[in-house]
């Protein structure tokens, strides 16, 4: 079991809490200017790559599977700053950039899964987050047309169900963190 994200469960935790908070945030103001959606993209993605980064950084251990975790958070943290940094750019251009950040986190998330299977039970849920973020990043790439607030509402159930699928992981890996402390006898 790799410990390092066992024992930074609450990591998991957090990163699936803020998904659920940005998605809340899209389907109650659902008519909030696109700049508005612009900076709230830009603040959860620096911050989902910034917590990624932390829990690839807590987890590391000689030979466990890191890096997909960490090259996830560098995505996540560019495609952030990109947004701020550029903000005259088009609506269709900003919905590409969160496609391709979305097909690419999945891909990543998936491999972590794939990773996860050999140690723990429940990896099917960082699987199926994968999955849906694949599924949002084509959605939005290859229909740019459907109109800021049908993609808000995907972006918010998007974030949703990614936020639920994170913090079923997290509470999985804490329960199995739990367990394994109470067997070796260390309480942490």
């Amino acid at each position: 079991m790799n410990r390092g994200l066992a024992r930074n469960w609450w990591l998991l935790a957090l990163r699936g809490g803020l998904a659920m908070l940005f998605g809340a945030l899209v389907f109650v103001w659902p008519e909030l200017a696109w700049a508005t959606i612009i900076v709230m993209f830009a603040t959860y993605a620096f911050l989902d790559g910034a917590v990624a980064i932390a829990a690839a950084v807590a987890g590391h251990e000689r030979g466990a599977r890191w890096w997909s975790l960490a090259l996830e958070g560098v995505v996540g943290v560019a495609a952030g700053v990109l947004t701020v940094v550029w903000p005259e750019v088009t609506g269709v251009v900003l919905l590409y950039l969160i496609g391709f950040w979305a097909v690419f986190t999945g891909v990543l998330e998936i491999v972590a899964a794939v990773h996860l299977r050999k140690e723990i039970e429940g990896e099917w849920a960082l699987g199926l987050a994968g999955a849906l973020s694949i599924a949002l990043g084509l959605g939005v790439i290859f229909v740019p047309a459907a109109g800021a607030l049908v993609v808000a509402w995907l972006v918010g159930t998007y974030a949703m169900l990614f936020g639920i699928t994170l913090m079923t992981l997290a509470f999985r890996l804490r329960g199995h963190h739990r367990l394994s402390t109470t067997r070796t006898g260390v309480v942490m």
